[in-house]
C-alpha cells in the first residue's frame, strides 16, 4: 500500500462545530479553545463565521473573534454574502470561505437563494476579494446527496467547482453534507476533481451520520487527497440538513492516519487539552470514539 506521507488537517469546529449550538458559549472560551488547537498543531483553521446573529447567534462575536484570531496559522472567517463581506472587511482578516450548496433545496433552505442566484452574486465578489490578495476557500455542500432533493450527480458537483475554479478561488473543500457518501463514491469524484483541477487545493469534507467518514477518508487517500476539514470531538452539524451529525473528529482522524505512518503535525495530548475546553459548555457530549474511550491512551 502507497500513500502519502503528510497531509493537512483544517480543523471547523470553532466555527463548523459550534454553529449548531443553541447555548452562546462565551467568547472568552471560544478564543481559548482556538489558541489550544494552534498548540495542539493546527496551522489552518475555520474560525468563526459573519452570517447573520438572527440565524446563526452563535456566530455573533465573529468580529471579536476575527480581530484576536492566531496570526500565525491560517485563520479562516466564512461569508454567505455582500453583507457578510462587508462585516470581514472591518478586519484585517485575509483569509475566507464562501459556500454555496449543489442542490438548490439545501441552497434555498441554507442563505434562501438558488445555487445560480448565490453564484451571481459571489463571482464579482470573489474577483474583487482577489484584486486584494485575499485567500478564497470555496465550501461546496451536498456534494453527494442533499436532505432535500436527494442524490447530486457528481457532474453538477464538478460543474460549481468549475465555476469557483474560473472565478479564482484558491482552494474547493468538497463535502458530503449529510455523510451518505460511500467509499466508492468518494474515490469517484475526489479522483474526478483531482483530474480536473490539478492547480487547486483540494479538501474533503466528511459527516459521521453513517460512520463512514474513516473510510471515506482512506479512499479519497487512495484518489490522491492530502487535506481534510475535520472538527475535535466531532462537534457540529449543519441546522439547515436534517439528520446530519457533527464532521468527522479531528482525534479519530490524526489516530488513524499516524498509525498508517501519515504524518498530521498533530499533538494527540495537546489536542485532547483543546476539546477539555470546549467540552464542558456543549449541549452534547463527544461523539470521537478516541476522546470518549480515553483521550490519554494512545
Amino acid at each position: 500500500m502507497s500513500l502519502q506521507e503528510k497531509v493537512t488537517i483544517i480543523e471547523v469546529s470553532p466555527r463548523d462545530g459550534l454553529q449548531n449550538e443553541d447555548i452562546f458559549i462565551d467568547t472568552r472560551i471560544k478564543k481559548e479553545f482556538i489558541r489550544n488547537l494552534v498548540l495542539a498543531g493546527i496551522r489552518e483553521m475555520e474560525i468563526t463565521s459573519f452570517v447573520s446573529p438572527k440565524w446563526v447567534p452563535q456566530m455573533k462575536d465573529a468580529f471579536s473573534i476575527a480581530t484576536s484570531r492566531p496570526r500565525e496559522i491560517r485563520s479562516i472567517a466564512l461569508v454567505p454574502n455582500r453583507k457578510g463581506i462587508e462585516r470581514l472587511l472591518e478586519t484585517d482578516c485575509k483569509d475566507i470561505a464562501v459556500f454555496v450548496g449543489v442542490s438548490d433545496g439545501f441552497n434555498q433552505k441554507n442563505i434562501n437563494k438558488s445555487t445560480r442566484d448565490s453564484m451571481e452574486e459571489l463571482i464579482p465578489i470573489i474577483a474583487d476579494l482577489k484584486a486584494n490578495d485575499f485567500f478564497i476557500r470555496a465550501c461546496i455542500s451536498t456534494a453527494f446527496y442533499c436532505p432535500y432533493d436527494g442524490k447530486v450527480a457528481a457532474e453538477h458537483t464538478l460543474k460549481l467547482c468549475l465555476e469557483f475554479a474560473e472565478a479564482g478561488v484558491d482552494e474547493l473543500s468538497v463535502a458530503d453534507t449529510i455523510g451518505m457518501a460511500t467509499p466508492a463514491e468518494s474515490f469517484l469524484l475526489f479522483s474526478k476533481l483531482k483530474k480536473e483541477f490539478p492547480s487547486i487545493l483540494l479538501t474533503a469534507h466528511f459527516h459521521d451520520t453513517r460512520k463512514m467518514a474513516l473510510a471515506n477518508i482512506y479512499a479519497v487517500l487512495q484518489a490522491g487527497i492530502t487535506r481534510f476539514d475535520t472538527s475535535a470531538g466531532g462537534i457540529g452539524g449543519c441546522p439547515f440538513a436534517p439528520g446530519a451529525s457533527g464532521n468527522v473528529a479531528t482525534e479519530d482522524v490524526v489516530y488513524m492516519l499516524e498509525r498508517m505512518g501519515i504524518d498530521t503535525g498533530i499533538d494527540l495530548d495537546k489536542l485532547a487539552d483543546a476539546i477539555d475546553v470546549i467540552a464542558p459548555h456543549l449541549s452534547r457530549k463527544m461523539e470521537s470514539g478516541f476522546y470518549r474511550l480515553s483521550k490519554r491512551k494512545f
